[in-house]
């Protein structure tokens, strides 16, 4: 099982069960962040492929700097070797311009409170029809299931009005545009970001590429606890960003959306160069 480790962790602690259950090994890959380029990220999983390798996890954006991945090269590659890609794009969706159908993986997931604004607890799931058949439901389904995509649906009995919820979400986002939307995203990050870039305590760990990264902004810093950050910035100014503690860099990760006003970006670059001055 290859993945990096820098993917969601609920996805890595699945696996290093399955480890734990079924002695499957789960080889993980380190890469910078930022990386040099989309080709750096693609050879470390072409050089990382192994005859042993049964599948591949890879986030086509990640949760945590924001990086986005090549998940067509990666998916073409892999189908070469007739490995399956399952690639986790809970953060991806309506978060900036794709086709599914032009990933070519065999399985995408997707968190819908999550950029697409619809409840907490919905979601989708893509598996492609070839893989259906052969892929086991969460929950039990019978024999006349085996090639319907819905036996995956099967969670018994649910609130109707978070599903129907979704479609009102939907059209939200629609009116808005997704290359609108994107570009705003992008905006809002990089006003904080490129003012902070200026400070000699501040670092920027997303990558300025726009083919690389989007709304997602990654904030680390020299000689300053991203901790004690986090905790001053919720607790002295009401501005909630996500701590990010890992093995390779810490930081705190930074997601206005599109209802962030200007006047709240400018205030929280503000109030960073405050408590960075004071540290």
């Amino acid at each position: 099982m290859l993945t990096t480790n820098q993917d969601y962790p609920r996805m890595l602690t699945t696996f290093r069960q399955r480890e734990r259950r079924e002695g499957i090994v789960l080889k993980m890959i380190s890469f910078p962040v930022p990386p040099p380029s989309m080709d750096d990220l693609y050879q470390r999983f072409e050089q990382a492929v192994t005859p042993k390798t049964k599948v591949i996890l890879v986030c086509h954006i990640t949760n945590r700097t924001g990086q986005i991945f090549p998940i067509k090269r990666i998916c073409q590659m892999a189908h070469a070797r007739n490995i399956p890609v399952i690639v986790d794009g809970a953060h991806a969706f309506n978060h900036f311009p794709f086709k599914l159908s032009d990933l070519e993986c065999d399985y995408y997931g997707v968190s819908l409170h999550k950029w697409t604004c619809a409840p907490i607890g919905t979601g989708f799931l893509y598996v492609r029809k070839s893989r259906i058949a052969n892929t086991w439901a969460l929950m039990a389904s019978s024999p006349r299931q085996d090639n319907d995509i819905r036996k995956f649906e099967e969670i018994g009995t649910h609130p109707a009005a978070n599903h129907d919820a979704i479609s009102v979400a939907l059209t939200f986002n629609e009116n808005i545009g997704i290359e609108r939307k994107s570009a705003r995203l992008r905006y809002l990050r990089d006003r904080w970001a490129n003012r902070l870039a200026q400070n000699p305590k501040c670092k920027i760990l997303h990558s300025q590429d726009p083919a690389q990264s989007c709304g997602i902004g990654f904030l680390s810093f020299n000689g300053v606890d991203a901790r004690q950050m986090h905790d001053s910035l919720w607790n002295k100014y009401n501005i909630m960003t996500a701590l990010m503690p890992h093995e390779e860099y810490t930081g705190i990760r930074v997601t206005p959306h599109i209802y962030s006003t200007v006047r709240d970006i400018d205030f929280f670059a503000e109030m960073v160069e405050k408590e960075v001055k004071n540290t």
